[in-house]
């Protein structure tokens, strides 16, 4: 087993891409997974990285499928986890966001409690999941881990993609702590920069409307 080997999981990604580019740029072997590795529009850029040929490993896995994680995290040393569904528009919160955020992220976990070389898990999580609050932000307060937004509030308000990162935040804490994981989480509040997929991420669309009106 290389100790220069970590997983990074829904790597066709903003975030991930960019994940996979410095991972490999750093001499680590990167194990990718996407749900399909023979779809080109969310490989094909990936594959084309400096190192990739001899680095870059992509494996099929699906967030709600128990196990589907456990080729790919296996011999690793870190596992980032950013996979997690964002959508404008959505039918069937339950079944579109919240179950793919939530049970994906305990299944990824799942796999990665079987793996005893892995030393820490890394989880894109959102600022959305800790500024729906009712506590009162001053001056003096600091917004720290103890923070998430009101699951209650956010359901009334219909306020989906919040819902299910605050969810799948606090699932992924509790699972941490019970089954002896070392984890870390980012919360992010926007995302831009160069595009290495072909696709435009969630973040970005909103500046590209504002320049379309603007000219």
């Amino acid at each position: 087993m290389s100790e220069k080997v970590v997983c990074v999981i829904g790597a066709s990604g903003f975030i991930a891409s960019w994940l996979v580019k410095l991972l490999l740029q750093h001499g680590y072997t990167v194990n990718a997974t996407v749900p399909d590795p023979n779809d080109q529009k969310k490989t094909e850029h990936l594959l084309a990285l400096d190192g990739a040929n001899e680095r870059l490993h992509l494996f099929k896995a699906e967030l709600l499928d128990e196990g589907s994680f456990d080729s790919a995290v296996e011999g690793c040393m870190g596992v980032f986890h950013t996979a997690s569904p964002c959508y404008l528009d959505v039918k069937d919160p339950q079944a579109e966001m919240i179950d793919p955020a939530v049970k994906g992220t305990l299944n990824v976990l799942r796999s990665c409690a079987k793996v005893p070389s892995i030393k820490r898990v890394i989880l894109t999580s959102s600022i959305a999941a800790i500024m729906f609050t009712e506590k009162p932000l001053t001056d003096y307060v600091m917004v720290d881990e103890t923070w998430f937004s009101d699951a209650v509030f956010c359901e009334k308000s219909k306020l989906w993609y919040v819902l299910s990162k605050t969810l799948a935040e606090k699932a992924a804490w509790k699972f941490a702590e019970e089954n002896g994981i070392e984890m870390a989480v980012i919360n992010p509040g926007i995302v831009i920069g160069p595009l290495l997929q072909p696709t435009l991420n969630m973040s970005v669309m909103p500046i590209v409307n504002l320049i379309g009106c603007a000219l």
